[in-house]
């Protein structure tokens, strides 16, 4: 028999939580971020169940083209942009729109041999300082886009640093509106705006992470109201039950040793399935019905959990260290991270299960 840990992907409630996106942001078109190969959620797996997206946004030339092959025709946007002149041949083959953020992608558009004109995101800096051009070069770059004949058509492009705070988007939004009168299709909202800042949703929006059912801000408390359900399941079986008495350690580095006797229990998976190494004693586990902690050290294939308040819990009981039980925001709030981590450092060796 094979190892028993899986991830189960949920379409339905990717199909769900898009619904509830769209009735966040009115008539707004929705790009479904796909990065990270859809946030380690497989891009091929689960692309359908968000088919109802005006478009997918991903982060490099091989996922785009995965999409492609796949059968999806509508827009693709890269995030990133190219990263090499070369790049625009693809990007022209397939379609694809793509983002411009520094000089020299203005003059590789304007050299390339294109069969049509491409569509292109200008992104604008408005106080990240991670990609785009600054607030005093903005227009002027935009009139050069403009007027190229390669290019089809400009949208304004921004990101929010701190979208998930209640302030957080008023000061670099205002700089945004300091470009009302270039009258540009424009795209700023991620997910934390997309939920909780109405008054930047324009014509576009980019909802990330909340399709898959985590928190923008980390903490699965901030988005319990917006009925949004995990779209990946990590569950395992307990392969092992011990009593031990008060004074005995658990795992490597002997890093906890119980004050009592405790029923404990061993599970399959361990740092190299990528549940985090650093999660420390009491991070919860869902186990029959309820929520156990962990226990000591997570080693490279097992972990420990407490079962001493579930008598009913023995060897081949189901274990979820994250999902539909269990948000993963809880899990990696505990482990001192975020939801987002988690999902995408799901490891190869783990099969997948799709519902």
């Amino acid at each position: 028999m094979p190892r028993p840990i899986r991830a189960v992907i949920h379409q339905h409630n990717l199909e769900h939580n898009l619904a509830v996106i769209r009735q966040k942001v009115g008539q707004a078109k929705v790009w479904s971020v796909m990065k990270a190969d859809g946030y380690g959620h497989g891009i091929k797996r689960i692309w359908r169940g968000l088919k109802d997206s005006d478009g997918f946004a991903v982060l490099d030339l091989h996922e785009a083209i995965l999409l492609r092959n796949e059968g999806w025709k509508g827009p693709i946007l890269l995030l990133e942009g190219f990263f090499q002149a070369d790049d625009l041949v693809v990007i022209d083959q397939y379609q694809l729109t793509t983002s411009v953020h520094s000089r020299w992608q203005l003059a590789a558009i304007e050299q390339a041999l294109l069969n049509k004109p491409i569509s292109v995101y200008i992104k604008l800096n408005s106080g990240m300082n991670r990609l785009g051009f600054s607030m005093n070069e903005y227009a002027d770059i935009v009139s050069q886009l403009s007027q190229m004949e390669n290019v089809a058509d400009v949208t304004l492009m921004s990101h929010f640093a701190n979208s998930d705070m209640v302030e957080g988007t008023q000061a670099p939004l205002a700089k945004i509106q300091q470009f009302a009168q270039l009258s540009l299709p424009t795209c700023i909202a991620n997910s934390g705006a997309v939920l909780w800042h109405k008054n930047t949703h324009y014509d576009w929006v980019r909802a990330g992470i909340v399709l898959y059912g985590a928190s923008p801000s980390g903490k699965w408390g901030d988005i319990a109201e917006y009925d949004l359900k995990a779209a990946m399941t990590l569950q395992s079986e307990i392969i092992a039950v011990h009593d031990i008495e008060a004074g005995q350690s658990i795992g490597y580095g002997s890093k906890f040793t119980s004050e009592k006797p405790m029923r404990i229990a061993t599970v399959a998976c361990g740092y190299a399935d990528g549940y985090p190494r650093h999660a420390p004693t009491g991070t919860p586990v869902w186990c029959q019905g309820q929520r156990c902690a962990l226990l000591g050290t997570v080693s490279m294939d097992m972990l420990t959990i407490d079962i001493s308040d579930c008598p009913e819990a023995t060897i081949g009981s189901k274990v979820e260290l994250w999902g539909e039980n269990l948000p993963v925001d809880d899990v990696a709030q505990a482990a001192g991270t975020i939801g987002y981590e988690l999902l995408c450092a799901l490891a190869r060796r783990v099969p997948i299960d799709f519902q």
